[in-house]
């Protein structure tokens, strides 16, 4: 692992604008200058953290923690409200499998639309899009129009295309609770493979996963970084808090 870094945040906040009515958003837009017709949720703070090249570091934390959102900024998706962030080299993004896909058009057109759009030439669609739909694996729906495929056949075009964008840095949101188990395998196996060669940044509820493949495990708890460090020790300091919550809670009922 080399010491340059690969991912670099610094002082990021997110927050989203929450309207009370239907027509604050168009009274913003006319009037904005003069009155705030909105509230701010706020659902990062200040996180501040770095992915050196080649790292493996894993996101772990409660739903509604800012996992997602934090993964969507570092992609491009959406921008920060405050702070800045660099990503160094070509992303491969496994977030939300098939959410950008055209119904109409077949497997193979969106994996070529796709591939593209991850910066892949012409030559190099050309070159692997038979290895896509080998990945794919579903026969003969990767000509069909996606509007008739079922979840885990989205995830499974979708997730193949990022698996053959010659990344530098997998960025995974989930993927793995999509599709069914011998497609989660062959995921996992490409992200160990990808992790001897490139960087991760992974969100997973898979703990034992996690700790198997990472260098670093980032715990966030309501938008900010809680815990950073080995990954044994902070996945048992997580689970450790989950089970106190849980008798807790338990207790109070």
């Amino acid at each position: 692992m080399s010491s340059e870094p690969a991912i670099r945040c610094k002082g990021i906040g997110k927050a989203f604008q929450l309207y009370a009515h239907q027509n604050d958003q168009l009274k913003q837009i006319l009037f904005g200058l003069w009155k705030t017709f909105y509230k701010e949720k706020w659902v990062l703070h200040d996180m501040t953290f770095t992915v050196e090249k080649g790292g493996r570091v894993g996101i772990l934390g409660r739903n509604g923690a800012g996992k997602t959102t934090l993964l969507q900024i570092i992609c491009g998706i959406t921008m920060p409200t405050k702070g800045e962030f660099e990503v160094k080299g070509r992303i491969a993004p496994i977030l939300a499998l098939g959410s950008g896909f055209d119904g109409l058009l077949t497997g193979r057109e969106n994996a070529r639309i796709g591939a593209a759009i991850l910066g892949l030439s012409r030559r190099e669609v050309d070159e692997c899009i038979e290895d896509i739909a080998a990945f794919a694996d579903i026969g003969p729906f990767f000509e069909q129009p996606m509007r008739t495929y079922s979840m885990g056949m989205i995830a499974r075009v979708a997730f193949a295309i990022c698996a053959h964008a010659k990344a530098d840095v997998l960025i995974v949101d989930e993927a793995l609770s999509v599709g069914d188990e011998i497609f989660q395998r062959k995921c996992e196996k490409y992200i160990a493979d990808f992790s001897r060669t490139g960087t991760i940044l992974m969100v997973s509820h898979d703990l034992d996963f996690l700790e198997n493949l990472c260098d670093r495990i980032l715990w966030l708890e309501q938008g900010v970084v809680k815990e950073i460090g080995e990954p044994k020790r902070i996945i048992a300091d997580y689970r450790a808090a989950m089970l106190a919550e849980e008798a807790q809670a338990a207790g109070a009922a």
